[in-house]
């Protein structure tokens, strides 16, 4: 691909298929290269974006009730902070892995990370406009018609209503 593109999201989110999303993405797109001769010139970048889910959704309980058999108004500070720490150290070892294959394909210098908490769908949607994304680069999972009828497809979402092309990597088969 062209090398005019400042940034370009690559949303991973553990699975194979976002890592090979990641893996084709740093094979085939070329940033744009920084220009000596402006100063203000910036080189293109990679930005690995994570959306890491609330600790409620992760826990899949109510954020304010915790059932115990007691009353149902009372928070367990102790254990949402424990599926936070648990939620970063996931989070952590996505992006390291991810970082690895940059690594691995000598493409350091121009990747940045970030992590969002939220709704994959909205939260990556809203990264790409608030960074002003040239491109997003994401894998399908490929589910199963009954299962995207219950979880929705996080890449079709995107693809009609991210601001930029969308290029989905679809796994081998």
């Amino acid at each position: 691909m062209t090398g005019k593109l400042n940034c370009v999201i690559v949303s991973v989110d553990g699975s194979e298929e976002s890592m090979n999303a990641l893996n084709w993405a740093l094979d085939n797109i070329k940033l744009k290269p920084h220009d000596p001769d402006d100063q203000e010139s910036q080189s293109g970048c990679f930005v690995i974006l994570h959306v890491q889910s609330p600790p409620s959704i992760a826990a899949g309980l109510n954020p304010k009730a915790i059932p115990f058999g007691g009353p149902s108004d009372i928070e367990v500070p102790a254990f949402t902070a424990a599926i936070e720490a648990h939620q970063k150290r996931i989070t952590q070892a996505i992006l390291d892995h991810a970082l690895e294959i940059c690594a691995k394909k000598n493409n350091q210098a121009n990747v940045k990370t970030q992590v969002v908490i939220g709704d994959p769908k909205e939260k990556i949607c809203d990264a790409v406009e608030e960074m002003h994304a040239d491109l997003l680069v994401m894998g399908s999972r490929a589910f199963g018609p009954i299962k995207r009828m219950f979880l929705g497809s996080v890449s079709n979402y995107c693809s009609n209503h991210a601001p930029c092309p969308v290029i989905i990597v679809k796994g081998s088969s």
